[in-house]
């Protein structure tokens, strides 16, 4: 996509580009739902803002950023347009600071809006369904990432046992971050408060068909959930077995890690802190670009549409983000 183009520039051509994407199947209102397009009409003259709407079944006004995660926000759209855009098309994604200085407005604005394009770029899990299925392989492990910003307690299940380290990257005071990927499709990350057997089971089973094959490290998180999967084959890091081939497959947990690489990057040299709080925002943000990954095909001009899509029907106040960020 050439930065040249006038919808990065122009409210008005900012404002088609965004009707095309969220109207492409007709005109609707978001107050009601009223799909007729003879009953909703363009007002037009000097007296009515550019792009308004009026719905004659509810009588209701209306503009393409009504019901989206941009309702109610002074930003220009030309602005908005591109700053979905960098967020889309950057890998290891753009900081507030970076879109500050980018689209010219205040700190505190790209911040808010870094986060509702965030909140645009959210998967659906339950009505996009698990991943996998029969005869595809599902490689699922655990990383752990900055410092909890609240201690964290023992659960019932560990009978008063201590915290331990795990490995060079884990601890007992670190966020955890639970990671499925199909080998050739898409990925999904979660922050969880604790990593248990019963904790783990829950992600795997909610999110990756049990009609999978199942690929994971030694750990024992997974011994038991492994059971009710297809089959369910492991290696051995702490042995140096990284990868192992059987037949024509190779036994490996490499993708997921490659996934947990990117974020890790990311988080470190792009946006170098993150309220615990958020935590889920950024990695959706970074599982939305994993899933439209030019590997797949998707230029960034379509994975850029793609969160303007999923803008709508989304709302986002700041209020939410800075309750969460003080929480």
């Amino acid at each position: 996509m050439n930065l040249t183009d006038r919808i990065f520039h122009d409210n008005d051509a900012a404002r088609e580009h965004l009707e095309s994407l969220r109207w492409e199947n007709g005109v609707y209102c978001p107050h009601c739902g009223n799909t007729d397009e003879g009953s909703i009409h363009k007002l037009q003259g000097k007296s009515h803002r550019p792009g308004l709407y009026q719905c004659n079944a509810c009588r209701q006004h209306f503009t393409v950023t009504v019901g989206s995660v941009m309702e109610r926000s002074k930003i220009p759209l030309a602005k908005w347009v591109l700053g979905f855009h960098l967020m889309a098309a950057s890998k290891k994604g753009v900081s507030a600071h970076q879109l500050h200085r980018m689209l010219g407005v205040t700190y505190k604005t790209a911040w808010f809006m870094a986060h509702r394009i965030r909140e645009a770029m959210k998967e659906d899990v339950k009505s996009a369904g698990p991943i996998g299925g029969e005869g595809k392989t599902v490689e699922a492990d655990e990383t752990y990432i900055g410092k909890r910003e609240t201690p964290r307690k023992p659960s019932p299940q560990r009978k008063g046992r201590p915290f331990t380290k795990k490995g060079k990257g884990g601890g007992a005071q670190k966020r955890i971050v639970v990671g499925l990927v199909e080998r050739g499709g898409k990925a999904r990350m979660f922050h969880l408060n604790d990593a248990t057997k019963e904790t783990v089971r829950d992600v795997l089973v909610r999110n990756a068909d049990r009609k999978s094959i199942l690929y994971t490290d030694s750990s024992r998180l997974y011994t038991v959930t492994g059971t009710e999967y297809a089959s369910h084959k492991t290696t051995n890091h702490s042995a140096g077995e990284y990868a192992r081939r059987e037949g024509d497959v190779v036994v490996h947990s490499n993708t997921i890690e490659s996934v947990f690489s990117v974020f890790k990057r990311g988080m470190t040299g792009v946006y170098q802190h993150c309220g615990e709080a958020h935590l889920h925002r950024y990695l959706a943000e970074f599982d939305f670009r994993y899933n439209r990954r030019a590997a797949l095909k998707v230029s960034d001009r379509e994975r850029a549409e793609d969160a303007i899509r999923g803008a709508a029907g989304k709302r986002l106040t700041y209020l939410q983000t800075d309750n969460a960020y003080h929480a």
